[in-house]
């Protein structure tokens, strides 16, 4: 059998691949921790640590079974820090016949995969990386020749074709969605469980990334760095959270505390998104409790959390491979703002956006409405460039990796798709940012105020927005009611006036 080398990019971390079910000594298997990774955008130190963390705890697992592996840090005087040069270095060494890789989950590394392999003179194949519950084409051929893409009809033929939270064809309890139970803020008075957090010493890493001149955002505890790094510790937040916090997880989802960094969140999504657990066993887990509690766990937490991965996930994904890369220049509002300074330092009078954006940099995380409602709906109304939030989503999240990120920032929070994602555009005054949290309740601004020194920049802005761009958005059926209540008020100038002035102003807010 010819020398094959094997290509494991630093998402694809999956010990249950059908790769390494056998020991071959005929096979190499290589890791590259290159600055092109590193640098595309700037990432979230702690989001840098993660994956080469996650990266050489999977290659010593590998060593540990018994495979070969060929393993590149940043720091190495042989690593090339790109891809192909690398590979061409290892088949010249081990005069390799064969380079095999799991698909790419990124546009950008798929061409940059397929178009260098075909410039080497090798036989190279692309095998599947046996993580996603769907094909990358499955979502496009689902909705051809149909108007829009939505998601509420691919996520019920996604519960009804994998079987899940069914009876006899139809949903447990005879309803699909819960979403409108899932929508209330926290009570004063409630226990939240703290976070499954680790403690790994990675200064080593922090050292080495320091020597490489890596530019980063972001805070890290060099002795403490809280998120799992392997396939065992991915399983034990998993059991955490089903135990834990599903309970509350539904109910609270949508939730926003100045004291509460996770609420009843999982935190899962960079150990699936590096693919140290599948989408699967995560749903599983949740549908096995539901039926293991036999009516002791609402079908509201469960349902909820199961339509963010079987539904959302894997909805955002066949989105993306449907659209790219004519989506990532989408801008449908013309928006060519800057990005204020303070989404880099938290440092604003903004109560929502202050905490939002200084959790973002102590801990890599926000949930969904955090980034959807708060720094999203703010970038949104100040009309920012949606390049410079996709960049600002991509680098500062642990989370975040393009076929993800982009799909749902700049369609779901942006609206800058046109309406491929969203039905319409979701932004908020205000009101609705109090309604979710307490974080009006210590704020400089007055969530009540619509103009003067104290007036919450959300509510001008927000009716600034409306008429700015009436053209696009009037005939839109989900935002005539509004488009009739300004017509309606009397103080529209003074508005317009309010909101010009703090986007002249924005960097003070």
């Amino acid at each position: 059998m010819a020398k094959t080398i094997r290509l494991i990019l630093g998402d694809q971390l999956n010990e249950n691949h059908s790769w390494y079910e056998e020991v071959d000594d005929e096979v190499i298997y290589t890791l590259m921790e290159i600055r092109p990774e590193s640098e595309y955008v700037t990432h979230h130190i702690q989001k840098i640590v993660g994956i080469f963390l996650g990266m050489r705890t999977f290659a010593e697992w590998l060593r540990r079974a018994g495979h070969q592996v060929k393993y590149w840090k940043i720091t190495d005087d042989e690593n090339e820090h790109d891809f192909i040069k690398n590979i061409k270095t290892l088949i010249d060494e081990a005069s390799a016949e064969l380079v095999e890789y799991q698909e790419p989950d990124e546009w950008r590394l798929d061409r940059l995969l397929a178009e260098g392999l075909s410039e080497l003179d090798i036989e190279h194949h692309m095998v599947s990386s046996e993580h996603f519950y769907t094909e990358r084409a499955e979502l496009e051929e689902m909705f051809r020749d149909k108007k829009s893409y939505l998601m509420e009809t691919f996520y019920r033929k996604m519960r009804q074709q994998h079987d899940v939270l069914m009876d006899d064809g139809d949903p447990v309890s005879g309803k699909w969605n819960y979403d409108k139970e899932n929508r209330k803020k926290l009570p004063n008075k409630i226990t939240v469980p703290q976070p499954r957090l680790y403690s790994h010493d990675v200064s080593d890493i922090l050292s080495e990334i320091n020597e490489a001149g890596l530019d980063s955002i972001g805070h890290i505890d060099e002795s403490a760095f809280i998120w799992p790094k392997n396939r065992k510790e991915a399983l034990e937040v998993l059991e955490y959270f089903v135990s834990d916090l599903l309970d509350g997880f539904g109910t609270y989802q949508d939730a926003m505390s100045v004291e509460e960094w996770s609420v009843f969140h999982c935190r899962l999504s960079f150990a699936m998104n590096t693919k140290m657990i599948s989408p699967r066993e995560v749903v599983d887990a949740v549908e096995r409790a539901y039926f293991d509690r036999e009516g002791d766990l609402h079908l509201s937490h469960v349902e909820g959390f199961i339509r963010q991965i079987l539904g959302w996930r894997e909805y955002m994904r066949g989105l993306y491979w449907a659209k790219m890369p004519d989506y990532a220049e989408q801008n449908h509002f013309g928006h060519d703002r800057a990005l204020p300074s303070y989404y880099w330092t938290g440092d604003t009078q903004m109560k929502c956006l202050s905490c939002a954006i200084s959790q973002s940099l102590d801990y890599s995380y926000a949930h969904h409405i955090q980034r959807l409602m708060v720094t999203g709906n703010f970038a949104l109304l100040t009309g920012v460039d949606p390049d410079e939030v996709d960049q600002w989503y991509l680098g500062i999240y642990i989370d975040a990796f393009e076929w993800v990120e982009i799909t749902n920032t700049r369609g779901m929070s942006q609206y800058a798709d046109g309406g491929i994602v969203g039905t319409k555009p979701y932004v908020s005054s205000g009101s609705y940012i109090n309604k979710m949290s307490d974080y009006c309740r210590s704020c400089h601004y007055d969530h009540k105020e619509k103009v003067g020194d104290k007036a919450c920049p959300f509510n001008s802005l927000y009716w600034n927005f409306l008429d700015r761009h009436r053209d696009k958005l009037s005939n839109n059926p989900r935002m005539s009611m509004m488009y009739r209540v300004w017509d309606k008020m009397d103080n529209q100038e003074e508005l317009l006036q309010q909101a010009k002035y703090y986007l002249d102003h924005i960097e003070e807010l």
